[in-house]
């Protein structure tokens, strides 16, 4: 009976995976297959070898790193900080709290604040800096999708140097490891599994934005995800965006698979 039951919850499961995302990515890449006139090709994958779309790819990895490195160097420090003081539950909850607030909202709050007339500006000018054309370059796209992405990369570390053992730290010390010896053999090691997760969680979806290459780049940053939204709104071609789409998929596929292979030793 109690097979039975487990069986029955699982179907909605089971719909939910199969609805949701079996099928959208099967009829992705049945588009793929198609031509804006709707003939049957393979066109479409060769147009994307071609070095515009190559570069574009580039492009997107290379974005999509910068944003992981910056929101690993500003996480890290920042998770074992939380581990070591007090109400850390509140600083925690200081920081998913701007998650909760709508991507497009805070994207706009960016415009404002990066503006000719915005109030980084406005510090500038106080201190007789002249106005800085901040908006619309690779450095406002780079900064904004970091803050964006900075709690999802925070949460697991913090998770990991949690779940961390501190008898392990403390006979590290005693058999007269120094404290950066210490973080570099036993703590690091141990909360690499933390790092994969949020490394998973920022360096993918990276890698399929538009809308802020849009709106705060101005479309100087060009990604995959900018090419996709192009060729399905603009010039109707949905055979292109499917095919960029199913690119991004297998690559995603890739990188979680290499990026799950082997636990770390703290399992």
């Amino acid at each position: 009976m109690s097979k039975t039951f487990r069986r029955l919850y699982s179907v909605p499961y089971f719909l939910w995976i199969i609805l949701f995302v079996i099928l959208p990515v099967l009829l992705v890449a049945y588009y793929s297959l198609f031509d804006i006139s709707g003939h049957f090709t393979f066109d479409n994958y060769r147009r994307f070898a071609t070095p515009v779309y190559l570069k574009m790819t580039l492009s997107s990895f290379w974005y999509a790193f910068l944003v992981t490195f910056f929101c690993l160097a500003v996480a890290y420090p920042t998770a074992y900080l939380l581990t070591h003081t007090k109400h850390k539950q509140l600083w925690l909850l200081l920081i998913i709290l701007p998650t909760w607030i709508n991507l497009l909202l805070k994207t706009y709050a960016f415009i404002g604040l990066f503006g000719a007339y915005g109030p980084v500006n406005e510090v500038f000018s106080f201190f007789g800096i002249p106005a800085q054309q901040l908006l619309f370059t690779d450095f406002s796209y780079v900064f904004v999708t970091t803050y964006i992405f900075i709690p999802f990369m925070i949460m697991p570390i913090f998770n990991a140097l949690e779940d961390l053992n501190p008898s392990l730290i403390r006979a590290s010390r005693d058999l007269g490891a120094s404290s950066a010896q210490t973080f570099r053999r036993v703590i690091f090691p141990l909360t690499l599994d933390g790092i994969k997760a949020g490394t998973q969680a920022v360096f993918i979806p990276a890698l399929s934005l538009f809308m802020i290459t849009r709106l705060i780049s101005g479309n100087r940053v060009v990604t995959l995800g900018t090419a996709i939204e192009q060729h399905f709104l603009v010039t109707q071609d949905w055979g292109m965006g499917s095919t960029i789409a199913v690119v991004l998929i297998v690559a995603m596929g890739i990188i979680m698979f290499a990026m799950s292979g082997k636990k770390g030793a703290g399992e």
